[in-house]
C-alpha cells in the first residue's frame, strides 16, 4: 500500500511537471476607428473601418517542452472585420497565420504552415507601416509587402536565434502543383539589433503570383496578380532618448502584371496592357516618445514608379506624407490618430496607376490627390 503510494505521488508529480513545461495562449487585438478620404472617385468617403494601426485578430499561441531546449510550438491567427463581423484575408478560418514547428534554443526553429516571407520579418520593423503605424503608411499599393497585405502558403520556414543581436532565415513556398515553379515563393533576410540600433535587409522572389488557389500566393492574398515579383531592400532605425529615426529602402518589380485583374485592390481597365512594373521607395521615419503613454510619429515616402504600358514606359513620381499620434488609456487600450496625403506628379496616361490611392482608402482617387485621416480606438487582450 506505501509503495503504490509513492508511485502515485511520484505520477502526480510527473505529470505536473509536463503540464507546467505547456502553455497555450488566447491573444488578439481589436483596432475600429471612422476615416475620412478627400477623393474616392470624385467624392468624399465616411466609413467605420477595421484593423488599420494594428490588423484586428484573435489568434491561439502554444509551447509544449521536448527536452533538451527543444519545444514543439503553433500558432493559429484569424483576422477580422469588427464592422461587419466578417473573417479577414479572404474570409479563411486563420488566414493571418497557421502553423506547427519545432525550437530550440542553440539552433533556432522550423516551421511549417501559412506564415509571413522575410520582408516582413527582417525589414518592415525598419519601416513606420511595419513598425508603429500600419495600413495607411503603407507604400503605393504595398508593393513590397512591408505591411504583409499578403502571407505565404505551403511554406517552410526557418529562423536563426540571435547571435548577440544578429538573426537570419529564410523560408519556401511551395506551389503544390505539378509544375513546381507556378507559384512558388522564396525568400531570405537579416536583422542587427544593438542598443538603440536596428538593421535589417531582405531578399523575396515569387513566380506566377496568384495563379490558382492551391499556389504560395493566393489571387485574393496578392497586392498583385503577375507572372513574376522580386522584391528587396534595406532599412535602419537608431533611437536615442526619446526619439527614433529611421531610413528604409525597398525595390520591387512585377512582370506581366495581371491587365484584368486587381492591383492594390484597384481594377486595372483591359485596355491598359501593362508589361512590367516598378517601385523604387525612398523612406524616412520617425517617433518622439513624449511620456510612456503617448507618441507621435512620421514619415515621408518618395516613389519611384516605372511602367511599360501599351503607350509607352511611364515615370510618375510619388509623394506619400504620414502623420500619427497615439495615446494609451492603459496598458493595453489605446486611441490613435492618423492622417496620411499622396501627390502624384508626372506623365498622364489612361492607367489608375497615375492616379493616386492611399492604402486603406475605399477606392482610388478620380486624379493625383488624395487625403485620408482617421481617429480609432485599439485594445488588446
Amino acid at each position: 500500500m506505501r509503495i503504490k503510494a509513492i508511485l502515485f505521488a511520484a505520477v502526480c508529480c510527473l505529470s505536473s511537471s509536463v503540464f507546467a513545461a505547456s502553455s497555450v495562449t488566447l491573444y488578439g487585438v481589436l483596432d475600429e476607428g471612422l476615416d475620412y478620404t478627400s477623393n474616392v472617385g470624385g467624392n468624399h468617403a465616411y466609413e467605420l473601418t477595421s484593423g488599420y494601426a494594428s490588423g484586428s485578430r484573435w489568434g491561439l499561441r502554444g509551447v509544449e517542452d521536448l527536452g533538451g531546449a527543444t519545444q514543439a510550438v503553433y500558432q493559429l491567427e484569424s483576422g477580422l472585420n469588427l464592422s461587419n463581423g466578417a473573417a479577414g484575408q479572404g474570409g479563411r478560418m486563420f488566414g493571418r497565420q497557421a502553423f506547427v514547428g519545432v525550437q530550440n534554443e542553440r539552433f533556432g526553429s522550423v516551421t511549417l504552415g501559412r506564415q509571413y516571407d522575410s520582408v516582413v520579418d527582417y525589414l518592415a520593423p525598419t519601416t513606420a507601416n511595419g513598425n508603429f503605424a500600419g495600413y495607411l503608411f503603407a507604400h503605393p499599393f504595398d508593393n513590397d509587402n512591408t505591411d504583409n497585405s499578403f502571407r505565404v502558403n505551403n511554406a517552410v520556414k526557418y529562423a536563426s536565434p540571435s547571435f548577440g543581436g544578429f538573426k537570419f532565415g529564410g523560408l519556401y513556398g511551395f506551389s503544390n502543383s505539378t509544375g513546381f515553379t507556378d507559384n512558388r515563393l522564396y525568400s531570405v533576410g537579416a536583422s542587427y539589433a544593438n542598443g538603440g540600433l536596428l538593421a535589417g535587409a531582405a531578399y523575396m522572389r515569387a513566380d506566377g503570383v496568384g495563379a490558382g488557389g492551391i499556389g504560395a500566393i493566393a489571387a485574393n492574398d496578392a497586392s498583385f496578380v503577375a507572372r513574376r515579383m522580386q522584391v528587396y531592400g534595406a532599412g535602419v532605425n537608431y533611437s536615442f532618448g526619446p526619439a527614433t529615426a529611421g531610413f528604409a529602402y525597398t525595390n520591387s518589380s512585377y512582370r506581366d502584371p495581371s491587365t484584368n485583374g486587381y492591383i492594390g485592390g484597384t481594377l486595372v481597365a483591359a485596355g491598359n496592357t501593362l508589361n512590367a512594373v516598378k517601385y523604387q521607395n525612398f523612406e524616412v521615419n520617425g517617433k518622439y516618445q513624449f511620456t510612456p503613454a503617448f507618441f507621435i510619429g512620421a514619415q515621408y515616402v518618395y516613389s519611384i514608379e516605372t511602367y511599360d504600358a501599351a503607350s509607352g514606359t511611364v515615370k510618375p513620381k510619388i509623394h506619400s506624407f504620414g502623420l500619427m499620434a497615439d495615446y494609451f488609456l492603459s496598458k493595453r487600450t489605446d486611441v490613435y490618430v492618423q492622417g496620411a496625403y499622396q501627390k502624384i506628379h508626372g506623365p498622364s496616361t489612361d492607367s489608375v496607376l497615375d492616379n493616386a490611392y492611399i492604402p486603406g482608402a475605399q477606392q482610388v482617387s478620380s486624379n493625383s490627390n488624395q487625403f485620408v485621416a482617421r481617429v480609432a480606438l485599439r485594445h488588446a487582450f
